[in-house]
């Protein structure tokens, strides 16, 4: 699981500071607020990561993936190049990472971190470089950072008694780490001398697969989908696979557990459940059109005496809550999954019941959700189930976000036991009292004109 991420000079961001991650996690704010540059910034490094370039420092993406960044100069804040790029993750594993030297433990924690400084090369002044990277083991640290007179890297170990530093001289240099994250093999070269043993990257790289990211933007419904039988790794960014994804799962037979007391059910009955409770259709299914052609449709009943309907048919809110059910309880146990606007084209009633399915998720298959939302109704849902004790304020972090002197502001909600907030901003969601007082007003002065 994520628990803290912090960024500085990231696009309108000068700090954020630490910013605190929980099994849920929220963010509210007006459009331009920078809610989604915080998101942006893990998508940064997932793609990373999943680039096949190690020579390329960032992927800074391209219309075809997670996040489309543009340059180094399009995300440092107010474009200011002179200034450094700073981004640290951290996480807490399911297993202690332990990194030994001779057999002997040297470092171990679940709690791992991963810190990495950004800037413009000195020669070309045009590519970005690593200026310092870095993984936190506990309170142990190992990176590199640069020297620019050497045009090389020095390694760094703090934190703990190692000798691992004994057998490096103050002027040996490395050649640069690969992407924004990797030892080069000279340094593991120097781990294996000093009987050092620990694949911090790959640790780093796990983390960030265990990551999953739906838009805002989903796709529209299809009155016929094909599927040749593959196993998606997740419902796709715009929501593309979700109906694939449930078709592999069918037939990998997988079950979801209840955290409603309810026996299991495959994913389309689970689906198929909560698209009822929200109130949105009777029922769900995945037929397929004949026998052998790999094409399905998706047909659905809105009322108890209708007509079976395909998806395309009915109601648009249908189609784009089903990537996010499907991304929730398709993704693996322990991995977090990243939403953007989740509520989009759903009514009132069905918004509430997201913060339900969220809940549902977590606590039946441990997965992480971050969102970036503007619904009133899931936030306040949220709140309904902290005071219900159907989850604690502990395992919610709530973030509002909001534009301040042209930088961006991250104000935490301070949540009570009982689901308030204690710190409410103003106009959070509108002045509601003021509308409601500007309409009496207005009434009132009709009819005085009436009279």
């Amino acid at each position: 699981m994520l628990t803290n991420l912090r960024l500085q000079n990231f696009k309108g961001w000068p700090d954020t500071g630490p910013i605190p991650l929980k099994p849920i996690t929220a963010l509210f704010g007006p459009n331009g607020s920078g809610k989604t540059a915080l998101i942006q910034a893990i998508l940064l490094l997932k793609q990373t990561a999943d680039s096949k370039d190690p020579g390329q420092v960032l992927d800074f993406g391209s219309p075809n993936t997670l996040a489309d960044l543009g340059n180094f100069k399009s995300i440092v804040h107010r474009h200011n190049t002179r200034n450094p790029l700073k981004i640290s993750l951290d996480w807490k594993s399911r297993h202690p990472f332990t990194v030994t030297e001779w057999d002997k433990t040297i470092a171990e924690s679940e709690h791992i971190g991963f810190d990495v400084t950004v800037g413009l090369d000195e020669i070309s002044l045009t590519q970005p470089s690593v200026k310092q990277m870095a993984y936190r083991v506990g309170p142990s640290k190992l990176g590199m950072a640069s020297i620019p007179s050497w045009n090389s890297y020095s390694l760094f170990f703090d934190g703990v008694e190692s000798g691992l530093m004994d057998g490096i001289r103050q002027y040996d240099a490395f050649p640069p780490p690969l992407k924004c994250y990797g030892f080069p093999r000279q340094v593991y070269a120097q781990f294996a001398n000093s009987g050092l043993t620990a694949n911090f990257e790959l640790e780093l790289e796990k983390r960030l697969n265990d990551i999953y990211y739906l838009g805002p933007l989903r796709a529209h419904p299809q009155r016929v989908y094909s599927w040749s039988g593959n196993y998606p790794a997740n419902v796709g960014s715009a929501g593309e696979s979700a109906v694939q994804a449930i078709l592999a799962s069918q037939q990998r037979r997988d079950e979801i557990g209840q955290a409603r007391a309810m026996s299991n059910r495959t994913l389309e009955r689970y689906i198929a459940g909560w698209l009822k409770d929200i109130g949105l259709i009777r029922n769900f299914k995945i037929v397929p059109v004949a026998e052998d052609r790999g094409l399905f449709e998706v047909r659905v009943l809105q009322h108890n005496y209708g007509t079976e309907a395909l998806l395309t048919d009915v109601g648009f809110g249908v189609s784009q809550v089903l990537p996010v059910l499907t991304q929730c309880f398709y993704a693996p146990p322990g991995s977090t999954v990243i939403l953007e606007q989740p509520e989009i084209h759903l009514h009132p009633f069905a918004q509430s019941a997201l913060a339900d399915i969220i809940i549902d998720a977590y606590q039946t298959r441990e997965v992480q959700i971050l969102l970036e939302s503007h619904s009133e109704h899931l936030l306040n849902r949220l709140q309904r189930r902290i005071a219900e004790e159907k989850i604690t304020s502990d395992e919610v972090s709530l973030f509002f976000c909001q534009p301040k002197d042209g930088d961006c502001n991250l104000e935490t909600l301070e949540l009570d036991e009982y689901g308030n907030i204690k710190n409410w901003p103003k106009n959070f969601f509108g002045d509601q009292f003021g509308e409601i007082n500007a309409m009496a007003d207005a009434i009132m002065e009709r009819r005085i004109k009436a009279q």
